[in-house]
């Protein structure tokens, strides 16, 4: 690693011979030509632009960092560095993101599948799958019906109705990228490089738009609702399913699209369920994501190879380091226990759903067992962007304990029945551990809470306060007659 910060070269030192010594200076290679008037690219430890340091590097600190350019030199590159990267909002270019997921949705899928246009027929197969699927969910679970409509969305469509989950997830992390970004630079360069960090960190909201874009993309070629990793990206309280993702994946299952469109709409509606009618678990959920992203740490030794060697006429070079992943999570207790509380919530949440989903489907699909095991398949092996978010905000968006959750969930139905197998979700102090994973029945046949109890005590002491008010009264109006 150089000790030069970003890797970026010192200049080489003012000859003492005035321009002819400049000139030479240019011919032996060791200014910068008009081909890279940014003066990046030069590799960590690799010797830089120039020779050593000292010369006008000393009292012009961006000298020192691009080379041999003039101040001329430096405003025209800032300002076509500031027209390829204009974006002043949060650490995230959405706009770019947004484009760049269109962009890639528009291209297809992998397997050469293309987003389509719903049609009204999808439109109507989807209502009515939700439809039946929330008859049948009836008997599985106490929880009421959670969706108000039913929809049927391209790829597009997903990518617009997600992305301001989207935006609450990654932001968080991708501010502490920004800040990074300017730690890099020492203390001494800080104070005088107020452009040069704000330039960076408009380059590392461009870098996160290009990527979540990306990823957002590709995600949407392979999720069939809205709710495939765990998290409730969509509108609150609407069922969404996407037809073309659906064909594409029972076309290998040697099951009707029927089969598959409904045991589908079985897992949305579930999912529709407990995010209705548990209030706190949306939050609980994210409150866990952004926990668990606080312990991350930049590694600031690639990043500053990453900035070191940006070339602006090659950014496809920044999408490709960023693929590399720069986050390391901190190996402290807090962090490990901001993790399991993560793990736990997903595989809680998704180990639900795979239960009452199955107590619905069993009796009355004949491939309910083959399309359960296909999805804790394709949950457990998560797809390539999920692979990419885990590099992005270093998450890996699918629960490791989805068995061991789901046989839990299956305990305490055969336990408790339906209704005390819901009620655990009345609060999430009453939510089994990662511990408790490891010992269902141990949780199972453990004494439960009543929170009930707690709400009627904490009532009653709210209306303390009038009771004191009405006894005061009394009092004073006693006063008064004896007088």
């Amino acid at each position: 690693m150089s000790d030069t910060p970003f890797g970026f070269g010192l200049p080489p030192e003012e000859p003492d011979d005035g321009d002819e010594g400049k000139k030479k200076d240019q011919q032996s290679g060791g200014g910068q030509g008009p081909a890279n008037p940014f003066g990046f690219g030069g590799l960590p430890g690799a010797g830089g632009f120039g020779g050593g340091p000292g010369g006008p590097g000393a009292d012009n600190p961006f000298a020192a960092m691009f080379g041999s350019l003039n101040p001329n030199d430096l405003g025209a590159a800032f300002q076509q560095l500031g027209q390829m990267l204009s974006y002043e909002g949060g650490p995230v270019n959405w706009d770019m993101a947004k484009q760049i997921a269109r962009q890639t949705v528009s291209q297809g899928s992998p397997d050469g599948t293309k987003d389509t246009s719903v049609g009204p027929a999808e439109r109507k197969a989807v209502e009515e799958a939700v439809r039946l699927a929330d008859l049948w969910l009836d008997d599985a679970t106490s929880l009421p019906s959670g969706a108000g409509s039913a929809v049927a969305w391209s790829r597009a469509e997903w990518v617009e109705a997600t992305l301001p989950a989207w935006k609450e997830l990654v932001d968080p992390v991708a501010e502490r990228v920004g800040t990074a970004m300017g730690d890099v630079l020492p203390e001494e360069m800080q104070a005088m490089a107020g452009p040069l960090i704000g330039m960076m960190r408009s380059m590392g909201g461009a870098m996160f738009g290009t990527q979540i874009g990306q990823a957002v993309g590709v995600l949407a070629g392979e999720v069939v609702g809205s709710s495939d990793i765990g998290l409730p990206l969509g509108p609150a309280g609407k069922a969404a399913l996407l037809p073309v993702n659906i064909e594409t994946f029972g076309k290998d299952l040697s099951v009707s699209q029927e089969e598959v469109r409904l045991y589908l709409a079985l897992r949305e509606a579930a999912h529709q369920r407990l995010f209705a009618h548990v209030p706190w678990l949306r939050s609980h959920l994210f409150g866990a994501v952004d926990g668990y992203a606080r312990g991350i740490k930049v590694d600031t030794a690639k990043l500053e190879d990453v900035v070191g060697q940006f070339d602006p006429q090659n950014p496809e070079q920044l999408q490709e380091a960023l693929q590399q992943g720069m986050f390391q999570p901190e190996d402290t207790p807090e962090q490990k226990a901001a993790l399991a509380r993560l793990e736990t919530a997903l595989a809680l949440v998704e180990g639900w759903v795979d239960a009452v989903v199955h107590a619905a489907a069993k009796p009355r699909l004949s491939s309910a067992d083959a399309l359960r095991e296909t999805l804790r398949r394709r949950r457990a092996s998560g797809g390539p962007a999920e692979q990419t978010f885990a590099t992005l905000i270093g998450l890996e968006l699918r629960p490791r304990r989805l068995r061991d959750a789901s046989r839990l969930w299956a305990s305490l139905t055969d336990a408790r029945g339906v209704d005390g197998r819901d009620a655990v979700w009345a609060h999430p102090d009453m939510l089994p551990t990662a511990t408790d994973l490891d010992d269902p029945d141990g949780f199972v046949h453990r004494e439960q809470i009543d929170f009930s109890e707690l709400d009627k005590m904490l009532g009653e002491a709210a209306d303390k306060p009038d009771l004191r008010k009405k006894d005061k009264d009394e009092d004073d109006s006693k006063g008064d007659d004896a007088e």
